[in-house]
């Protein structure tokens, strides 16, 4: 894959997981997205998403591997269904592409512990996490994209778990508030605190376009191919480390806990896609709560 590829504006999906359940997926603990590949009468249903945002406009879709991650598996009991899981999200995702035209696929990696947090467990546990993701969906994907993760440490283990298969990755950074990662590291160093040899650019990925904004600046100044995943939450703040307490109080749907935003409608989300395009972002994309409307919305920025 051309390194370059992300030089020129590239439209990136949106949110499967969110997408799934206003569709009509029946929540399973805290499976999220997982329980359509969990339940085989819902991969037509993903694989109807994955064509419906590629139909939209995404040159790009990310395998529905979120909360493939062994931790969330296990703490559903399913732990022995990751090698079959994360194949099957693949295979699904590649089947989309084969069923379109100058479509890739990347191959999503997840925070391999809790959501929204630093994972703060050994080196050598993360890694491995990261690598056992990557080498189910390594034969169906284009590169990896490294999906909301909260710390240089999380990013240089990705990289290096990776390294094997000799595919390029995408960095998706989450900062939940403010001009910080949760580990507290600025965005702006990370060139310079990690080697990257087969990087093809950075977005900030499952944040509010206000925090976006907020951390423009930063983002630009790194030099590489820049953007977005945006999410339509009220918020992603984990600060006293209870996401999954709330998960496990909620109905199965985020939403209930990190609450849905009205406002953010395709119109508007393209108003602010349009501004973060005009500053040079040239990776367009959405995370939970957008919609093929807003993907539609955003391709018009080609």
């Amino acid at each position: 894959m051309n390194l370059n590829f992300f030089k020129q504006t590239r439209i990136l999906d949106g949110g499967v997981g969110q997408e799934l359940l206003l569709r009509g997926m029946v929540p399973n603990g805290s499976l999220w997205s997982a329980n359509a590949l969990v339940q085989k009468k819902y991969h037509s249903l993903l694989l109807d998403i994955h064509l419906d945002f590629i139909n939209a406009g995404a040159e790009v879709i990310v395998t529905n591997t979120f909360t493939l991650r062994r931790k969330r598996l296990k703490d559903n009991n399913i732990e022995d269904k990751f090698e079959y899981l994360n194949t099957k999200a693949g295979e699904i995702a590649n089947k989309a592409k084969k069923l379109s035209t100058n479509t890739l696929v990347a191959g999503g990696l997840p925070p391999q512990d809790n959501t929204y947090s630093v994972d703060s467990r050994d080196d050598k546990i993360i890694r491995k996490g990261f690598y056992d993701q990557a080498k189910f969906l390594n034969p169906f994907i284009d590169f990896f994209y490294f999906d909301v993760l909260c710390s240089f440490k999380e990013v240089k283990l990705a990289i290096e778990a990776i390294k094997s298969f000799n595919k390029p990755y995408l960095i998706g950074a989450h900062i939940s508030e403010g001009t910080k990662l949760p580990s507290g590291e600025n965005i702006s160093k990370l060139i310079d605190k990690i080697e990257h040899k087969s990087l093809l650019g950075l977005v900030l990925s499952c944040v509010s376009p206000e925090n976006y904004e907020n951390n423009l600046d930063e983002i630009k100044s790194l030099g590489i191919p820049f953007g977005f995943k945006l999410n339509a939450f009220i918020t992603t703040s984990n600060k006293n480390g209870d996401y999954m307490a709330a998960y496990k109080k909620s109905k199965g749907n985020p939403n209930e806990f990190l609450g849905q935003r009205k406002d953010l409608t395709p119109v508007k989300m393209f108003e602010f896609a349009k501004k973060f395009k005009d500053n040079g972002a040239t990776i367009l994309g959405g995370c939970c709560e957008t919609r093929p409307a807003h993907i539609k919305a955003f391709a018009k920025l080609k």
